[in-house]
């Protein structure tokens, strides 16, 4: 939310190491965008006339229901009784990775002629196949706000939503595990027809079902619900779209993992951001299918 970032033009940063080139290929289109827009500094009024809001989590829209269940017990918790503002960006970004940045800045340029205004703003995005873009837009973004222009921005740790979700020690372990792997989260699984099979071309070329995922050995479907009902329905999509790639089927419950934490610390005021308990973070039940 991966980021699937990298798969096929950008499903998954984990993809097997035969198709290298192609991930090479995604980073050198990033960076040459990066290099052929002009990049405007941080928008002084975000944040330069006094905050309507303390925080703004701008995130991507695979992450939309995550983000949304977080801020809500984040603000409901908050004794000060600050708000916290939520933003998406479209998911078809995930498979988009070499438009992000320019599509935050956007989004942020926007929000600053509407007069919304922030003191922080947190990313809902890992690097996730953007050829390191985002941490260049948040590292402008901080050295402004360093100089007293701007809000400060900061980014959820982590490659991608699969790392953040499982924990980086566990998502390292699955991958050890097992390289050829290729993860889903909830929203990549109930929405499997409109991001993997659609969004990469495979219902009209059937043949690049082979290309793309032939390498692979597995699936793997990294939990957030805590609803069973919900979490039936979420692995029931997994299960058919493994089957349709013709893998088997392993799901693990990650809970929100670091996406928690980092929602969670950043509603505190900077600098002195209190360290929080795991929320979710990386005990890990797993069940193959």
């Amino acid at each position: 939310m991966t980021s699937t970032s990298e798969t096929a033009s950008s499903v998954d940063s984990s993809t097997p190491r035969r198709r290298g080139s192609r991930a090479r290929r995604v980073a050198e289109a990033a960076r040459a965008q990066a290099s052929a827009r002009p990049v405007s500094r941080p928008n002084a009024s975000l944040g330069a006339a006094g905050p309507s809001r303390a925080v703004l989590v701008l995130g991507c829209g695979a992450l939309a229901n995550e983000l949304k269940a977080l801020v809500k017990d984040a603000s409901d918790s908050d004794s000060e009784g600050r708000g916290i503002d939520v933003e998406c960006l479209p998911a078809k970004l995930h498979n988009r990775p070499a438009y992000i940045a320019g599509e935050v800045r956007a989004r942020l340029d926007r929000l600053a002629q509407q007069g919304r205004t922030y003191e922080r703003i947190l990313l809902g995005y890992g690097d996730c196949g953007s050829a390191g873009a985002i941490d260049a837009l948040c590292a402008e973004f901080e050295r402004a706000h360093a100089a007293g222009n701007g809000p400060a921005m900061t980014r959820v740790p982590g490659a991608h939503c699969y790392e953040f979700f499982a924990g980086a020690a566990d998502f390292a372990r699955l991958s050890d595990d097992e390289p050829a792997t290729f993860y889903l989260t909830d929203y990549l699984a109930r929405h499997f027809d409109l991001l993997v099979w659609n969004g990469l071309g495979i219902a009209d070329h059937p043949e690049l079902a082979e290309m793309y995922f032939g390498n692979y050995r597995r699936v793997v479907l990294l939990t957030q619900t805590c609803d069973d009902a919900e979490r039936a329905r979420v692995e029931a999509c997994a299960r058919a779209g493994a089957e349709r790639l013709g893998l088997p089927l392993e799901v693990v419950r990650t809970g929100y993992g670091e996406l928690a934490d980092a929602v969670t610390s950043v509603r505190l005021d900077p600098p002195a951001r209190q360290s929080a308990a795991p929320a979710g973070g990386s005990a890990m039940a797993q069940t193959a299918s």
